[in-house]
């Protein structure tokens, strides 16, 4: 092991701001439960985000708890929920926390998000089996939105409601499409309705759908080393998330409960270090592209060596800067390289393990699935904290560089599957359409794997 300084996947970032808010809510004694700083924090979040309602809470996935329990119009135990399969746990476990049937959707290969076109054939499919799920997650994946114009078009169609999990995209940008496909102009404000979010034109991540979640844990954008956010355009939707998660309790003087609620707020001095984070936003966005930009012009000409895509209708944070590794071209693995650098002391990740391979899935359906899995067998995260020096990242790229150019082995045949999908989820699985067979060929000869 290296003795050199460790270089993180993506540390927190403090401006110094932040002590001095924090000292307020020391001097002023709000300390927990909620006060002044979670009602400021709310209301610049909110405006920063480009949606009129803010509830602070205790993380990411209770904001997606929360909204999967006020959206869902009643029990959801046994009902399917379709949602992303390339993502982080949390999205799929705050399904399961309701009782309810995660079924998976694979990503296209143009954003790594759900692909809009496999999700409007599920709904397509389950409405006509009188079978139409009770809502649908999309995911913004690595600081990138998924394709949300088609998203909520198919999901309007069916009467299903829409929650966005922006957890990973916090500034990132999505302007959508014309009717011909190519990209819209980022200008002019679409009309707000109060279940959803016509994506048309230029927007932020977390203003699709009828709510949408932001995680604030230590390796996002912004920090409050823990916690997260509800944000909708229903005010109703964000009143009773925060009556939700303060255990339901009811204006009374004593302890009165008709519902059962979540310990889920959150504190005043965490609230404080986010507001302190948000004030650096912009600078945060910008370091992440400029790492993005860095690894790209040195690695990006190494043979097998591909970028997450960044897709042509909106605009990416940056959030981590992913890369596909094709062993048979680069002359060693994925793998290979993340303990290569692990050897220097740096920090680097596989790409999300998709759901459908999660053994706590393993019985859930999934419509396709092969891209996702193929990005994971190659996608290798790379140290991208918005702190990094030219030295750290060039630090980062003399050991990739240096496991392609002193590996001796032959050229190798692709990777196998890493493992093989439970029995159960490939009896689930749904026929593919013909355009996803003819985007997986693509991958095979454009080498986008």
């Amino acid at each position: 092991m290296s003795s050199t300084r460790r270089i993180y996947l993506s540390p927190p970032h403090l401006s110094g701001r932040e002590l001095e808010l924090v000292r307020e809510a020391f001097e002023s004694n709000w300390v927990a439960p909620l006060g002044p700083h979670v009602d400021a924090f709310e209301q610049e979040f909110a405006a920063a985000v480009g949606v009129p309602y803010a509830a602070a809470l205790s993380s990411g996935t209770a904001a997606l708890h929360l909204a999967l329990r006020i959206l869902s119009g009643g029990t959801l135990r046994g009902a399917e929920v379709l949602c992303s399969t390339f993502t982080f746990a949390a999205t799929a476990n705050a399904i399961a926390y309701e009782g309810a049937v995660p079924v998976f959707i694979d990503c296209d290969l143009s954003s790594w998000n759900m692909d809009p076109g496999l999700l409007c054939e599920e709904l397509r499919a389950l409405a006509a089996a009188g079978k139409l799920p009770r809502a649908v997650i999309a995911v913004d994946l690595y600081g990138q939105c998924a394709d949300y114009a088609p998203i909520v078009q198919a999901c309007e169609e069916f009467g299903v409601p829409l929650i966005e999990d922006a957890a990973e995209a916090l500034g990132a940008t999505y302007w959508g499409r014309t009717r011909d496909g190519a990209p819209s102009e980022q200008n002019g404000s679409p009309a707000v309705s109060t279940s959803s979010f016509r994506p048309t034109l230029g927007r932020s991540a977390g203003s699709f759908g009828a709510a949408a979640a932001f995680s604030f844990n230590g390796n996002k954008i912004i920090t409050t080393s823990g916690g997260g956010m509800l944000v909708s355009h229903d005010r109703s939707i964000i009143e009773k998330a925060r009556f939700l998660a303060t255990q339901a309790r009811e204006p009374a003087p004593h302890y009165q409960h008709s519902e059962i609620g979540f310990n889920y707020r959150m504190s005043n001095v965490l609230a404080a270090i986010g507001r302190g984070q948000l004030t650096t936003l912009p600078r945060r966005i910008a370091a992440r592209r400029r790492n993005f930009e860095f690894y790209r012009s040195a690695l990006g000409s190494l043979p097998g060596v591909e970028f997450m895509p960044r897709a042509d209708f909106g605009r990416s944070t940056c959030w981590l800067t992913c890369v596909t590794i094709d062993a048979a071209e680069f002359r060693a693995t994925r793998e290979d390289v993340r303990l290569a650098l692990e050897a220097e002391n740096i920090e680097a990740r596989p790409v999300w393990k998709p759901m459908h391979l999660q053994p706590v899935f393993a019985g859930c359906r999934v419509k396709g699935g092969e891209v996702s899995e193929r990005l994971f067998e190659t996608g290798l995260c790379l140290p991208s904290g918005s702190a990094l020096t030219e030295v750290d990242l060039e630090r980062v790229c003399a050991v990739v560089r240096k496991v392609h150019e002193t590996t001796a082995r032959p050229r190798v045949a692709p990777q196998p599957m890493s493992e093989k999908r439970p029995s159960r989820a490939v009896a689930g699985r749904s026929v593919e359409s013909g355009r996803t067979r003819s985007r997986l060929l693509a991958v095979g000869n454009e080498r986008e794997s």
